[in-house]
């Protein structure tokens, strides 16, 4: 009996090493499995397998290619709107009219001195450079900014066009606007038709400064639409694109678009602001082959918003990112076949008449 008894607990134990050894190999083979990547797949007979550790099944729910791009992109825009201030924006490719990011870009809103791009470029259309502009008391008494100008007293019209555009006088638009339609009150309805025939069917206009008015709006669309139209033409271009000018004064009117020294291809731009429209800026950059115009309205910290649109407007250019998705706006690309000068005869006539 005892040898009997012997012999039983000799195979139990011969067979609780042998389970024993084959859980060890199984535990080496999962572990060697569990290191195999996809570039080296494991081979079942005539089928090759791609084991995934639990932390790959992620990937193979993500599409590749363009839609990968396209929720990468979308990512980094909502990003970008926690970032800034701004209650309204727009990010436009400038070569192709592509809107890389637009926030609210149709809500309308005061412009504030943004639309003295479109005081300055129908001034430099309407009048030459050297002609003498008189200041009236009027004009002379709005309020700052301005350039201080004397009632009664001329000036020469390529110094006011500048203290509207690089300093963003008020005194200075006034008189422009006076000398080009008789009245502010004619010149802002002259601003009106103008920026309708480029395509911005979103602003209305009630004065040649921008200072707050019932009724004035424009949009972040709109104000970018029309910067971008304007720096078509050369001569406004280099005006904006000046941090600093002298006039026949001997005076230095000095840019407040720090832009223009601050951030890297910034070729112009114009700042703004007034209480009820807070900060807004619309500009133009370039870097290499790629192009911006942005516009912004409602911001309370400026000049980061401008710096993080610009950065995640050329990234997004180098990357490729999106773009085959980013809606094309024509009013971009359209360009104007009629001379300016030839238009601005047709828009005063239209300016006669109430919008």
């Amino acid at each position: 009996m005892r040898i009997a008894g012997a012999i039983q607990v000799l195979i139990v134990l011969c067979l609780v090493l042998t389970w024993s050894s084959q859980q060890v190999q199984a535990g080496s083979a999962l572990t060697s499995i569990h290191k195999v990547t996809p570039e080296s797949p494991v081979h079942a007979g005539s089928r090759s397998l791609i084991l995934l550790r639990p932390t790959d099944v992620d990937l193979i729910k993500r599409k590749p290619g363009r839609v990968a791009d396209t929720r990468v992109a979308a990512g980094q825009a909502a990003l970008l709107e926690r970032r800034i201030s701004a209650r309204t924006a727009v990010v436009v490719d400038a070569r192709t009219g592509r809107m890389l990011f637009a926030l609210s870009p149709d809500v309308p809103r005061q412009p504030a001195s943004t639309i003295k791009v479109i005081t300055g470029m129908i001034a430099i259309n309407s009048l030459r450079d050297s002609q003498m502009v008189r200041a009236s008391y009027r004009a002379a008494g709005m309020p700052r900014s301005k350039i201080h100008l004397q009632p009664g007293r001329s000036y020469r019209a390529g110094d006011l066009i500048n203290a509207t555009l690089l300093r963003s006088a008020n005194d200075a638009a006034v008189a422009l606007a006076e000398e080009v339609a008789g009245s502010e009150k004619a010149f802002a309805r002259l601003m009106t038709s103008k920026v309708r025939s480029l395509g911005a069917g979103n602003t209305v206009l009630r004065n040649a400064s921008g200072l707050t008015a019932v009724g004035q709006q424009s949009t972040a669309r709109d104000l970018a639409l029309i910067f971008h139209r304007a720096m078509q033409n050369q001569e406004f271009a280099q005006r904006v694109g000046s941090a600093s000018v002298g006039t026949a004064l001997g005076q230095t009117l000095r840019a407040t678009n720090r832009a223009l020294w601050q951030i890297d291809g910034a070729k112009g731009g114009k700042t703004g602001f007034t209480r009820a429209a807070q900060q807004t800026y619309v500009g133009k950059f370039r870097r290499g082959n790629f192009e911006l115009v942005i516009a912004l309205m409602g911001s309370n910290t400026m000049w980061d918003d401008v710096d993080h649109l610009v950065e995640f407007g050329f990234s997004q250019l180098r990357s490729g990112k999106k773009l085959a998705d980013a809606r094309v706006d024509q009013d971009f690309t359209r360009r104007d076949s009629a001379d300016d000068a030839v238009e601005m005869i047709v828009l005063s006539n239209v300016a006669k008449t109430s919008l």
